[in-house]
């Protein structure tokens, strides 16, 4: 906790710096508590950084500077993939049981576009509390929008693992094919 009252201006180099220099996502709700300001203080503070092009991200887990949280990965892909509500989780963990990183989610709406949400999923402690923050808050999957067609970035140090856990969503019927 911080001992002394800042001013916004310095609350907020402080968060850019904090975020700046963690390896782990922080919360609103954990910015708030070191602050001793409302989780809503924090949702303006993050908003005001973003606008001064401060490469902040917010993602299922918590906010994160995008400078030193998308590691390098030597392989990549899109991949297409239905399912419901209930087996998003089994989905995810199938991908990181292959050792392959959940970079994001991306749905194509037929009138508002295309949305994509960072997700940045790497094990199966991830994947939990993903799932865990979707239960509690109740809120829709981007694939609801969709019929449950999503895309997924995925990436992995090997072709193989990609190669992998691609073929072991569509075992589950998880890949979508034209």
């Amino acid at each position: 906790m911080t001992n002394q009252k800042l001013s916004s201006t310095e609350r907020r180099q402080q968060i850019q710096a904090l975020l700046k220099h963690s390896d782990e996502p922080k919360t609103g709700k954990e910015l708030s508590e070191v602050y001793s300001v409302s989780r809503q203080v924090i949702v303006g503070d993050i908003a005001l950084l973003k606008a001064q092009n401060e490469p902040i991200m917010s993602t299922s887990q918590g906010y994160i500077y995008m400078n030193n949280q998308d590691k390098d990965y030597l392989y990549e892909r899109t991949i297409a993939c239905r399912h419901n509500r209930e087996e998003t989780e089994e989905e995810l963990n199938i991908l990181v049981d292959h050792g392959v990183y959940v970079k994001d989610v991306i749905v194509d709406h037929l009138v508002y576009g295309e949305f994509k949400a960072v997700l940045h999923i790497s094990n199966r402690v991830d994947v939990k509390k993903f799932a865990a923050q979707i239960q509690e808050s109740n809120a829709s999957l981007l694939s609801e929008l969709t019929g449950g067609v999503h895309l997924h970035t995925i990436a992995a140090n090997e072709e193989e693992l990609l190669d992998q856990a691609e073929k072991a969503l569509d075992d589950q019927g998880f890949i979508v094919k034209e």
